[in-house]
């Protein structure tokens, strides 16, 4: 052996991959500690130099809830499947409220760790991850608000409330399907985040947060699930509040729509991910 290749280096070359192999969890589970640190991050980030903190967690929903029950209750009369006005738009913005940050702050991340992206190799897949997960803070926080409330209105939750835990994971994989598709887009074409709180507050209107689903004419149910939020808010409220069971019609187009959203977002997310360094 010469002496040239004993003291030669070892390199690591790091390609990109095509198709689905581009999708190494066995990789994101080596840097689970950078998703952790990340997240933990963000967290901290949210309420950092504010005055009054994680009380936004609180102040935010109660703010909306009061606006929607003096308008839309008070004003427009619309029903509430029998509960509380207040307390259904309540629960209604507990899963919304999830979905609305974590689609703003993950399809944002790439752009807002661009010094990270050009200088470090690690999965970027982490990073749109890291913005949802951190949303959950303020889920519990509003949660423990909606408990409050519960125990205001005399409302006793059934066993229904141990399937709350679906409909919180099919939230989030809501929102990371969506913020895949735009954190990348939003690499290329900054316009996105001029759009992003348009997009937002028009699914707003379009998911049953101040209104029950049941008002949407039967014909139109199956097209009314292409909002996946829709099965989302309406199966929460039946898990909490122990209304009439959610249409599962309803409910099985959005888990469908958020299946396909997400394998396209992984796929459009990996196949793009080679250039975001050299273009963010």
């Amino acid at each position: 052996m010469s002496l040239a290749e004993v003291v030669r280096p070892e390199v690591t070359r790091i390609r990109a991959s095509g198709g689905w192999r581009a999708l190494n969890l066995a990789e994101l589970w080596r840097y689970r500690e950078l998703l952790y640190f990340l997240t933990l991050r963000d967290i901290k980030l949210r309420y950092k130099q504010t005055a009054l903190g994680v009380a936004w967690a609180v102040i935010q929903p109660l703010a909306t809830m009061a606006v929607f029950a003096v308008f839309f209750g008070k004003l427009g009369n619309l029903p509430s499947d029998g509960q509380p006005y207040a307390l259904f738009v309540l629960v209604g913005l507990l899963p919304w409220q999830l979905f609305s940050y974590a689609l703003t702050q993950s399809s944002n991340s790439l752009v807002a760790e661009q010094r990270l992206i050009t200088k470090v190799y690690f999965p970027r897949l982490i990073v749109p991850v890291a913005s949802v997960l951190a949303g959950l803070v303020d889920f519990v926080v509003a949660l423990v608000l909606v408990m409050v409330g519960l125990a205001v209105f005399q409302v006793v939750p059934s066993f229904a409330i141990l399937a709350l835990p679906l409909f919180v994971l099919l939230a989030i994989l809501t929102a990371l399907a969506i913020g895949l598709w735009l954190s990348a887009l939003n690499v290329q074409y900054r316009d996105i985040r001029y759009t992003l709180p348009f997009l937002t507050q028009f699914l707003l209107f379009l998911s049953p947060v101040a209104y029950p689903a049941s008002m949407i004419p039967e014909q139109y149910r199956i097209f009314y699930g292409l909002n996946p939020m829709s099965g989302v808010i309406e199966g929460t409220r039946w898990a909490i509040l122990s209304t009439a069971e959610p249409d599962w019609g309803l409910m099985a187009v959005s888990t469908v729509v958020v299946t396909v959203l997400l394998a396209g977002g992984l796929y459009y997310f990996k196949r793009m991910e080679k250039t975001f360094a050299d273009v963010v």
